[in-house]
C-alpha cells in the first residue's frame, strides 16, 4: 500500500533529500516550505504522515503542529518533527503538543525512513474481531473502530496516545517499565528516549481528565493502569 507523506522544510536541500529517500521507500511524497503552505497541503491532500521542521519562516513548526492537532480533518495525522533543535525542552514541547516522534538534524535518511514505517504501523488499526471492546469504568476502548470514549465522549487521541492507552488498559494492574512501553508502543525505535514515554503519559493523563490518576507512576520503574473496583473487562 502506498502512503502519502508531506515533507515541510524551508531548506530545499533537506526537502529534496527527505523526499528522495521516502519516495525510494515507495511513498507518495509532497512538499511545503512554510507553515501556511503546510496547513493548506495537509487539509487538501490528507497525508498519512507529516515530516515537519520546527524553524519555518513566519509560522513556526510548533504552531503548525498545534493547528494540525486542533483541526478535525488533520488531528489524526502522524507527525514526525525533524529539526536542528536538540535541547530537551524543545523535545518536551514538541511531544506535549502531540508529535509522534522527534528526530534531530543532522540525521540518517535511512533512520528517518524506518521511523516513518514504524509510525505507519502504529497508525494502522489492528485487525481485531468485531465487538472487541475494553471497558474500564467510564472508559470504553473500541479496538475494532480504533477509538476511545470517556463517558460516551470520544477522546481526541493521537495514534501513539491511543496505542499507549490500549497497552496500559490491556495490562491493567501490571507495572509496565519504560523499556517495555518503548518496545510495544514505539517498536523499540533507535534513539527514542524514556522521556518520550513520560511526556506521552503526561499528555494522556490530561486528556483523561478525572480518570488521569488511574495511570499510576511506579517510581523508578514505569507506569500501571490501576484495576478498578468493578474491574476493567473485555467484551
Amino acid at each position: 500500500m502506498t502512503h502519502r507523506i508531506l515533507v515541510v522544510d524551508d531548506e530545499p536541500d533537506i526537502t529534496a533529500l527527505v523526499a528522495y529517500h521516502l519516495a525510494k521507500a515507495g511513498h507518495r511524497v509532497s512538499t511545503a516550505s512554510s507553515g501556511p503552505e503546510a496547513l493548506k497541503a495537509a487539509r487538501e491532500e490528507r497525508p498519512d504522515i507529516v515530516v515537519l521542521d520546527l524553524m519555518l519562516p513566519g509560522v513556526s513548526g510548533y504552531e503548525v503542529l498545534a493547528e494540525l492537532r486542533k483541526r478535525e480533518e488533520t488531528r489524526d495525522v502522524g507527525v514526525i518533527l525533524l529539526t536542528a533543535r536538540r535541547e530537551e525542552p524543545d523535545r518536551i514541547k514538541g511531544l506535549t503538543l502531540g508529535a509522534d516522534d522527534y528526530l534531530v538534524k543532522p540525521f540518517s535518511p535511512a533512520e528517518l525512513a524506518l521511523r516513518v514505517q514504524a509510525l505507519l504501523r502504529r497508525l494502522a488499526a489492528p485487525a481485531v474481531a468485531a465487538g472487541s471492546t475494553l471497558v474500564a469504568g467510564p472508559l470504553t476502548i473500541d479496538r475494532a473502530a480504533h477509538r476511545a470514549l470517556l463517558d460516551g465522549r470520544e477522546l481526541n487521541l493521537t495514534a501513539t496516545e491511543y496505542k499507549l492507552l490500549v497497552t496500559l488498559v490491556e495490562r491493567r494492574g501490571r507495572v509496565q517499565s519504560r523499556p517495555q512501553l518503548l518496545e510495544t508502543v514505539w517498536d523499540a525505535q533507535p534513539d527514542i528516549q524514556t522521556r518520550t514515554v513520560d511526556m506521552h503519559v503526561q499528555r494522556l493523563r490530561t486528556k483523561l481528565g478525572e480518570l488521569g490518576p488511574m495511570i499510576e507512576t511506579v517510581r523508578g520503574f514505569g507506569y500501571r493502569f490501576k484495576s478498578m473496583d468493578r474491574g476493567a473487562r473485555t467484551k
